[in-house]
Formats: structure tokens, sequence, C-alpha cells
């Protein structure tokens, strides 16, 4: 998702504060065998740890998304009021703030090794363990990539949470949400300013970036936001969107890692229902052109998971729409144990 629209239009006015930190992971060995070198994995806290250390909450980054970008969708009219916890906001691997392509000092642009999401679920994995010292948490949430991460959390350390919500996130990608992705890789390559990842001007990315807001809404909710006479307007502020501040290689490699995502390789999802835990509350929205509901909503009773499906019309970004639906069930299925 992209940052700037996945925030309820209160949100910014009642965003929390709390500082950038990191944590040096070192020499980072991914799935592939590959290495990142002096590997950083940023991250903020809100709230205190508790006595017992059962109040932390982690929610990892959506697609092109920062730790601050999460500070404006968590507080008491956001998704749940922070206050009883403690929750870990981390970046995830790629987004240009944690060891990205395009901070790397060794292997900077298309030298940094392509990592998957399971990579970016092992680096938090390490944040928790080896800096907070924690060996359970509360809860692990995600909107978005942040879900696809949330639903790998289920299956590779399906001990670790008591509760998992994972929003317009997906175990899976479709063939509808590979089209989608490979459709804005091939706009990135075909980009002049791409020049093959090795560039010293970032690439505008305009195409992108119009590929990209299709299909984060729906036609209704365009036609309904935007009239007629707004629309060159719209138009030149969406192709600007994020590319003068996300990098293309940034994108290309986050973008890869969803597309190579599945938490059951070469079997169905449904195979990994038997090694969850967790209990699970699945958010997604019925009219989602860019994270397709399917596979999240299969999967969902073979797990027993709370279901939610947003009906209205903002699409991937209805989260945010309609957070007032939301609320009480995230707030539920994070309350404490008596």
């Amino acid at each position: 998702v992209v940052a700037f629209l996945v925030v309820a239009p209160t949100a910014l006015a009642q965003s929390l504060s709390a500082p950038q930190q990191f944590y040096s992971l070192g020499e980072t060995k991914l799935e592939s065998g590959k290495v990142i070198h002096d590997c950083q994995l940023g991250y903020r806290t809100l709230g205190t740890l508790n006595a017992d250390r059962s109040n932390v909450v982690l929610f990892p980054t959506w697609f092109s998304g920062s730790s601050d970008d999460l500070l404006k969708v968590v507080g008491p009219t956001q998704f749940f009021d922070t206050t009883p916890y403690f929750v870990i906001l981390v970046d995830a691997i790629g987004n240009g703030i944690s060891c990205s392509p395009s901070n790397s000092k060794t292997q900077h642009g298309t030298k940094f090794p392509e990592f998957t999401i399971r990579d970016m679920v092992e680096s938090e994995h390490r944040l928790l363990t080896e800096k907070f010292g924690l060996q359970h948490v509360r809860a692990v949430m995600g909107q978005s990539m942040g879900g696809m991460q949330t639903f790998q959390w289920l299956v590779s350390y399906p001990g670790f949470m008591d509760v998992a919500i994972p929003i317009v996130g997906s175990p899976r990608l479709t063939s509808y949400d590979m089209m989608l992705w490979r459709a804005e890789e091939e706009a990135i390559l075909e980009d002049p300013g791409y020049k093959g990842g090795n560039y010293s001007v970032a690439p505008q990315m305009k195409t992108v970036m119009l590929l990209h807001n299709i299909n984060l809404t729906t036609p209704e909710f365009r036609v309904a936001t935007t009239s007629r006479a707004e629309f060159e307007k719209f138009f030149v502020e969406t192709e600007a969107g994020v590319s003068k501040t996300f990098d293309a290689n940034d994108w290309r490699w986050q973008m890869h890692a969803m597309l190579a995502q599945d938490i059951a390789p070469g079997a169905p999802p449904e195979s990994a229902a038997a090694k969850i835990q967790a209990r699970v509350l699945v958010i997604n929205a019925k009219q989602d052109h860019m994270v397709n509901p399917t596979p999240a909503l299969t999967l969902a009773p073979l797990i027993h998971a709370q279901t939610i499906v947003l009906e209205g019309s903002c699409g991937h970004i209805a989260p945010g729409c309609e957070v007032d639906k939301i609320r009480p069930a995230i707030e539920g299925a994070l309350a404490l144990r008596p």
C-alpha cells in the first residue's frame, strides 16, 4: 500500500509520535543463502512493557511504508488504543529505512540481494528475541504487505503470539494481484530514468504511480471523490505519488518479495492451517483490487478465524475508511486476558 493513501482522513491530526530507532542485525543470511551486509532494522516503540511481558504488539510496515506511517493508524481513534500495550512498529527490510537497495553502501541498487516475506519475518523475530529478549508476544498484526508478514508469522513461529490480525493481507497472491505487480514492474523497467536500476537521479515512475492508484481504490470511490473539474490536479499529483521519496529499486525488491510469498510453498495455502496455533482475526475488503481477499477468506474458516469483510467502495484502503467498524474487533482481539 502506498502510505500517503492508506490513512483515514482524520488520522494525520491525531497521529502519535515515537523516535526512530535501529537494531543491527549484522551480516544477515537470507533463505536464498545470500547475505545482506551490515543490515540495520528500523523500529519505533509506543508504551511500556508490563511486568510479565505480556502486552507486546508487533506491527510491521506495509509495502513502501515506514514505521512513521504506522504511527498514523494507531491510537484511540484509529485501529486500536495503544495505551495498554508495548507496540513495536517495524520498518520491513527494503523500505529505504531498514537495510535496502537504496541505502546499502556495499550492495547498492541492483547489487542488493533479493529477500522474501519470510526473510522480513526472520529479521523481526531476531529483533524481538535479541533486542527485547522476548520469546512470546501478545499479537502480531499488519496491513497489506504487513498482513502478508502476519500470515507468515503464523506458520514460521506458530507459538510466538496469542493473536494474529492480518488486515487486507494474503497468504499468497492471486493471479490478479500478480498481474498488477508485474505490470508495475514492467512500467519501472521501461521508464527511461530507471536505466536498468543503475540511476543517479531517481526515476519518476509516473506510469507506476498511475497503475498503483487505479488499483488502490475502486471506480465508485474515484467518481465520488474526484470531480471532472478536479481531475487534472488529481492526475498530476498522482503521477508524482511517492516516487520522489521511495526508491525504484526498493519498490521492485519489496514487490518481488510479495510476488514470491506463499505460506505453503508448492501446496495449497490451506495445507498450512494445521500449523497455525494463534487466534486469528482476518480483516479483508470485498472490493480490494490490490490484494485479492479470496486466499485469506478461504483460509479463515479452516483456522477458525474471526472474519470481517469490509463492503465499502474504498477498496484496498477500506480499513482507513471503515476504521470505526474494525476498531472494536481489533481491540477485542487484543484485549489482555484477566
